[in-house]
């Protein structure tokens, strides 16, 4: 008899090997998406047409339709142009995004408000600047 130990290597994975058991892992959201969601939101909280918003943005409306559906992606000059054209910033668009993505998971505990419960948003700000105020900021 002879005793063979083999040669390999005990593998570790880095990361916790999925339970296939329960399906698969959720995907990471594409920015596309998520700007395209938030403008199209932005566009339709405002009662504006896709028209509308694309001709005081100086781009296509089939473009902007495409930007909305996340099947382009936008360079920082259009998405500055939708931005001005909906009465926002490129920093309150990127907050918007940011915003979607960063929500916490049902089960996660709850990260203080950036802005005092029931405080009002500074005067002359539009109703989606207000809302940037709803951000969560994490220590």
């Amino acid at each position: 008899m002879s005793s063979h130990v083999s040669n390999r290597a005990r593998v570790i994975p880095l990361r916790p090997v999925p339970d296939e058991s329960a399906g698969p892992a959720p995907r990471e959201p594409l920015w596309r998406d998520v700007v395209g969601d938030v403008l199209r939101r932005e566009r339709l909280a405002q009662e504006r047409t896709l028209k509308d918003v694309a001709e005081s943005a100086r781009i296509s409306m089939p473009y902007l339709s495409e930007l909305e559906r996340g099947r382009k992606e936008a360079s920082s000059e259009v998405l500055a142009a939708a931005a001005h054209a909906l009465g926002l910033g490129l920093a309150d668009l990127l907050a918007l995004a940011h915003r979607r993505l960063a929500r916490p998971a049902p089960s996660a505990r709850p990260v203080p408000s950036a802005r005092p419960v029931g405080s009002r948003p500074a005067p002359g700000r539009t109703e989606a600047q207000s809302r940037l105020g709803d951000i969560r900021l994490a220590a």
